[in-house]
């Protein structure tokens, strides 16, 4: 049985003190691009720990993303989902591409797949730690004394606002097109609830618990009626809750400059849906790669964890890709869904220890790099179980 939400009170569902070898089902969602190519390493390093661990892993792969509308005409069919609320953690690698890309609203997308089991798991907190590798430093765009101690998490509400409002399309109406004649007319609702608010703001507190003690609650107050009551429902958990935990606020604009002009001032961000997508990306890119940076995301029971980076499409199938964020994405995995933190700790050095090694994988490397330590997916990931 897996821990569900590593935040919530309680003693663990878990028995450690049972002789019996312990394991555990892993559902697989290798997706669309290069998530069949990376998924396999992060399989391939979950097996190293688990031999030397003592711990069986059992990974059975289900359909999500393009691949699964190909097969299914579904992005997320019932079957997927079913086999994921049934395991106890969800390794996902990547969903989309211009295959799938269409105009056509009610064509299907391969996002929706990913939106769906979200809602479908019940996962509304997102994690994405961002932190600096000192054998990475050079990989910035931002010079080394603006990056140095960078060690941060983006808290993201992962099940509300704009990507989950109702929204609708009007294609003829009156005065909607150019010299007012017809065309169409788009809306997206943003909506939040007062729960809402007050379980992602919790969670955030208790990882700023865990870590340095500060959280920045990211919001549109001066504009949005949403960010007005974000701000004062945070507030709230923050007085009567977490008074020993430091709080500020700052509005999603100015926080977007603040990341790259004093990144290692932050601890725990958390902010609501949208603003968290785009500002995670965007810590991530400090770090000078996507294909470094893992996630983890929780609910109140399966977890489901996934590289940061995107489908790759115009590198898919060339065995080139980055595959440690899949890899970091199976030791979060570990310590959130199984409470093995010592052997998360295992992947995360032998990361660390390859990387210091001076292996590189092509999007990481640069013209010190000598050609013969640049290495493709696969030759990665043998490093790093090699490096375990």
């Amino acid at each position: 049985m897996a821990l569900g939400n590593p935040f919530a009170s309680g003693p663990s569902s878990l028995d450690w003190s049972c002789n019996v070898k312990k394991s555990y089902k892993v559902c697989c969602l290798p997706g669309d691009g290069i998530g069949p190519e990376i998924i396999a390493e992060g399989k391939k390093v979950l097996a190293a720990v688990g031999a030397k661990a003592g711990v069986e892993f059992a990974c059975e792969d289900a359909l999500i993303g393009g691949a699964a509308i190909d097969a299914t005409g579904d992005p997320l069919p019932d079957a997927t989902l079913e086999a994921a609320k049934a395991s106890d953690a969800v390794l996902l690698a990547s969903v989309g591409g211009p295959k799938w890309d269409s105009t056509d609203p009610n064509a299907p997308r391969p996002e929706q797949g990913l939106l769906r089991i979200r809602k479908g798991l019940g996962l509304y907190t997102n994690m994405r730690p961002v932190k600096i590798y000192d054998a990475l430093a050079g990989a910035s765009t931002l010079r080394p004394e603006v990056i140095k101690g960078v060690d941060l998490v983006i808290v993201r509400e992962l099940t509300g606002g704009l990507y989950f409002g109702r929204r609708e399309r009007f294609y003829d109406e009156e005065g909607a097109g150019a010299n007012g004649g017809r065309g169409q007319r788009a809306y997206d609702t943003l909506e939040y609830r007062e729960y809402e608010v007050e379980r992602i703001a919790r969670q955030a507190f208790e990882a700023a618990r865990k870590r340095r003690g500060k959280v920045t609650s990211v919001d549109k107050r001066n504009v949005l009626e949403t960010s007005r009551m974000w701000r004062e429902v945070v507030h709230r958990v923050h007085d009567e809750e977490y008074p020993d935990v430091e709080l500020e606020d700052l509005l999603v604009d100015n926080t977007a400059m603040q990341l790259i002009n004093r990144p290692a001032d932050f601890d725990v961000v958390v902010t609501e849906n949208m603003f968290g997508d785009i500002l995670s990306d965007e810590a991530a890119q400090i770090t000078g790669s996507l294909g470094m940076l893992a996630s983890a995301s929780l609910g109140d029971g399966v977890s489901l964890f996934e590289p940061s980076a995107g489908s790759a499409p115009d590198i898919a199938g060339q065995g080139i890709a980055n595959p440690l964020a899949q890899i970091l994405s199976v030791g979060m995995m570990l310590t959130y869904a199984f409470g093995m933190v010592e052997e998360a700790g295992w992947i995360e050095a032998a990361v660390e220890r390859v990387l210091n090694e001076g292996w590189r994988t092509r999007d990481i490397a640069d013209e010190n790099t000598p050609a013969d330590h640049v290495l493709g997916t696969s030759a990665m990931g043998d490093k790093v179980v090699a490096a375990l």
